[in-house]
């Protein structure tokens, strides 16, 4: 049910677009929007993962540079029975994490310095489950064409203020284009949003079953929610079309919720998994079933493992 409402917000937001292009340029608009849209996403498609990587300063790393954090993910790709992504660390205090790639042959994951040092080491595998549950869905590229469609709206909206009175085909006048230019930009991001929001549920409860333990996440998430909201992230602030990639709103008005943030609320995300744990049995699950990344006793990050490249 998820999947048919995220397809009816998507055709949503392409119908917007055309809409718009319709309104300020009749039918001829109308296509020249369409195929703006196509060439954008096309371009998104084999590029979005790179551009996201490079604006958030992110370094790819191997085993040999962060052996706990790779042996992680590599163990959790595993259980997932996916292949394996790049692996990226961003130097960044802010603890949080996101996802990329057009599908997963061809996907990366990144995590901020500030997660691998706050997070203990099952708090990370509950995060990079999550992501790795982002990649397993394809949400990846689902959320690269909606921020393009998004910001090809948005584009629009802005001809539409400067230039959308002048020609002869527009079909709303000077009050109807500055209507349009307020409004256009507004729905767009509802949509957005809510896009967004139904995949988060979806990857928080998958990304459980991939590690085995929802409590983990849930405790990830109480974390880097208080973090995130103390720790400001510069980077995403320039960037703010990438926030709802993140695992937490990465942006300093996270706590305005309710409609206009790009996640659910925090509170509802950790209720759902406690919910699933207590549906599994309470927080403990088979150790058989739970990630073994070769680490003896509880998953926790010792001052040595702190002081890796990331430190």
């Amino acid at each position: 049910m998820n999947y048919v409402k995220t397809g009816m917000l998507l055709a949503l937001l392409t119908a917007l677009f055309m809409g718009i292009g319709f309104l300020l340029g009749g039918q001829t608009g109308m296509v020249i929007a369409f195929f703006v849209a196509l060439a954008m996403n096309v371009f998104s498609y084999w590029n979005s993962d790179k551009m996201v990587l490079r604006m958030h300063g992110a370094v790819e790393v191997d085993e040999k540079d962060a052996p706990e954090y790779y042996r992680i993910v590599r163990q959790l790709v595993e259980n997932a029975d996916l292949p394996m992504p790049r692996i990226f660390i961003m130097h960044n205090p802010q603890p949080n994490a996101f996802a990329t790639g057009r599908n997963p042959e061809n996907s990366a994951v990144a995590a901020t310095t500030g997660l691998l040092d706050v997070l203990s080491q099952e708090e990370v595998a509950g995060v990079m489950a999550h992501e790795l549950a982002h990649i397993k869905n394809r949400d990846t590229l689902i959320m690269t064409v909606t921020a393009t469609i998004a910001g090809a709206i948005s584009m629009l909206a802005n001809y539409a203020m400067f230039f959308g009175g002048r020609g002869g085909n527009n079909n709303v006048g000077w009050i109807g284009t500055i209507a349009l230019a307020l409004l256009a930009p507004l729905a767009a991001s509802i949509v957005q949003m809510a896009i967004s929001r139904t995949r988060e549920y979806q990857a928080d409860k998958l990304g459980a079953e991939i590690c085995h333990r929802p409590m983990w996440l849930a405790s990830a998430l109480e974390k880097i929610s208080v973090a995130a909201r103390s720790t400001p992230n510069e980077r995403a602030e320039r960037s703010p079309a990438t926030a709802h990639m993140f695992i937490i709103n990465p942006l300093s008005g996270e706590r305005m919720d309710n409609l206009f943030s790009t996640h659910p609320n925090t509170e509802n995300r950790v209720r759902r998994l406690h919910q699933l744990a207590s549906e599994w049995g309470g927080d403990q699950v088979a150790e058989s079933a739970a990630p073994d990344i070769g680490i003896e006793g509880p998953w926790s990050v010792s001052d040595d493992d702190k002081s890796g490249p990331w430190g």
